[in-house]
Formats: structure tokens, sequence, C-alpha cells
């Protein structure tokens, strides 16, 4: 059985009120909202085709904590009389559309969800001063993480994915020599155990947003977004066969793609407000992650074909929020005071 996460206590500590909010709490706690309202549509549907009762389990331990994030954001925004964000609601959502993704799904999407609010939250954790808002992120970083702890035990108790690949621990302590960096000529070392780690990330990331973009091709409106979504997905199985290449030749196993748990549904559970922001927000993910991978890269090639990957997911993202502005469904992040005017 699944353990129950712990609600969240949030409202014990006392602010000043002349303690005003900063811009990375603003900021955070806005993103925090936004985002939890597009997973709580999402969560909504998933719980409605779900069969697995450890997989129901893990989605509404899910839901739960994207309920109470708002509610607690709501809070503090409200003691601010800070507009509440838009996001997303009932209008976004179709929870009585037909199935469109297998349940083991579920459980690879929670991951990459878990992963994205843990980002989230890190960063914002060293970030904010306000005892109320640190509260609040710190227990929502420790919450996530229990989650996550969830979602990789039922992954691998129902033999959903493979650990990250297994290397040789060393004999003993060494230093790089000159060939350290070297990846087109002379000889080429092999991945070091960082690198090979972001490889195992980003190809796990990539093979979720596969699948998840897939469905959304298959069940958008809009020509245009569906076009667009089209060429997001074959632009990540490019990235993914690279990358898979890369472990492939270190004879190094890699996630395999998920694409056969997405049905053949064509009605859309989602608005394509709600799918084309979700596609920016993971495609955003993907360059987070990739500045992670090329901070501790140190072959050429390795670095080169990151910095090609994140050049064609720059330019998906300026699409994708090209279309989202022209149709007036991007909402703006709060401003710094415009004092050029």
């Amino acid at each position: 059985m699944l353990k129950t996460i712990k609600p969240i206590k949030v409202g014990t500590a006392k602010t000043s009120i002349h303690e005003k909010l900063t811009s990375a709490e603003i900021g955070k706690l806005w993103a925090t909202y936004t985002g939890n309202s597009m997973s709580k549509c999402i969560l909504s549907y998933y719980l409605q085709h779900v069969e697995d009762e450890e997989i129901k389990t893990l989605l509404e331990n899910a839901l739960k904590l994207c309920k109470e994030f708002m509610n607690s954001t709501k809070e503090i925004f409200e003691k601010e009389d800070f507009p509440i964000p838009k996001g997303f609601g009932k209008e976004d959502v179709n929870i009585g559309a037909p199935r469109l993704f297998e349940d083991a799904f579920y459980v690879h999407y929670l991951k990459y969800a878990a992963k994205a609010g843990i980002s989230i939250y890190s960063v914002a954790v060293p970030l904010v001063y306000r005892k109320d808002v640190k509260e609040f992120f710190v227990y929502a970083m420790e919450a996530t993480m229990d989650l996550m702890d969830q979602i990789k035990e039922l992954l691998m108790k129902k033999g959903l994915i493979i650990k990250p690949p297994i290397i040789p621990i060393p004999d003993k302590v060494e230093f790089a020599q000159q060939d350290f960096l070297h990846g087109f000529l002379g000889h080429v070392r092999p991945l070091h155990a960082l690198e090979i780690a972001h490889f195992y990330d980003n190809i796990e990331n990539n093979v979720t947003s596969k699948a998840l973009i897939m469905a959304f091709a298959q069940v958008a409106k809009d020509e245009k977004i569906r076009e667009l979504f089209v060429r997001g997905r074959n632009l990540t199985a490019t990235t993914i066969e690279h990358y898979m290449k890369m472990l492939s030749n270190e004879s190094l196993p890699a996630p395999s793609f998920i694409d056969d748990l997405v049905t053949t549904a064509s009605f859309a559970p989602f608005s394509d407000k709600l799918m084309l922001f979700h596609k920016v927000d993971m495609f955003s993910m993907k360059i987070r992650a990739f500045g992670n991978s090329v901070a501790v890269n140190g072959r050429r090639d390795v670095g080169l074909l990151y910095g090609k990957s994140l050049v064609k997911i720059s330019a998906f993202i300026e699409s994708a929020a090209t279309i989202m502005i022209e149709k007036g469904w991007m909402e703006q992040p709060p401003l710094a005071a415009d004092r050029k005017g």
C-alpha cells in the first residue's frame, strides 16, 4: 500500500505587515499556482480513466498536493491583495472525454511532473525570505520528494523502468589527462558518471514528452497547433535517438519509448490552450535540464550535441509562445515597474 502524504500546515508563521513580497517570492508563487492549476485539470481527467488501484492512489496523492499548493499560494496572495492568476479551470478539461492514456503512462508522467515541481521549489527556497513563503516552499519540496519516492517505488515494482546504467567502481583516484575534453579527434575517453546520468535523465524526460506531445497532436482542434505538436514530436524523437546513441556507443542501456501507452482516441480531453501551455512548460524544463547537463560535461562532442538541441528547442518554444500571444492565451508574469515611459 502506498502511504498517504501528510496535509500541508501553512499559516502558523507571523509576518510583519510591512514585509512585502519580493520579486523572487512573487515569481515563484505565481509559477506554483499557475502550474498546479494545470496539473489539477490533468490529474482530474486521469482519475476518470484508471483501473490499477495503486496507480489510482498515486494520482489521488498528486491531486491532493496540487489542491493544497494552490490553496496555500492563494492565501498568501489574498493577504497581499495580489490578483489571483487565472491559470486553468473547468473550461480547460473535459473529464468525460475517452481514455487517451494507459494506466502505466500516468506513473511516467507523474515522475516528470514531480521533477518539474522539485525544480521550482528547490530553486525558490534559497531565494525567499518571508517566513510564511519560506515555510510553504520547504514543505512543497519535501512533500513532492515524498511523492517522488512513491513514484519510483511503483515504477520499479511494476517493471516500468530501468535504473540508470551501472559502471565499474574505479580502483584508485585518477586525474584528467589532455584528452579529457576530446570528442571529435584523437583518443575519445568514455563518458564519465555525471555525463551518463544526465543523458539518462534527458532521455527519460524526452520519452515522456514525446508520448504526451504525440497524444496532443492526435487530439488538438486547431490545425496550426496540431502542426506545431507534430513538429515538436519529430524534434523530440530525433533528440532521443541522438542521446540513446551516445549511451549505446558505450554499451550502456537507456530508457525505452512509451508511445504504446497512448491510445488511438481523437477526442480532446484538454483545451488547446492548456496543451500548448503544457508543451511550452515541458520544453522549458528541457532547457533547464540541458543547462545542468552542460555544467558537468567535459567532452566537446557532447557539448555540441546539447548546444544544437538547445537552439532547436528554443525555436519551438518561441513558435508556441507566438501562437499563445496571438490567441490571447499567454498570462503574463508580474513585471517590474515601467520607468522608461
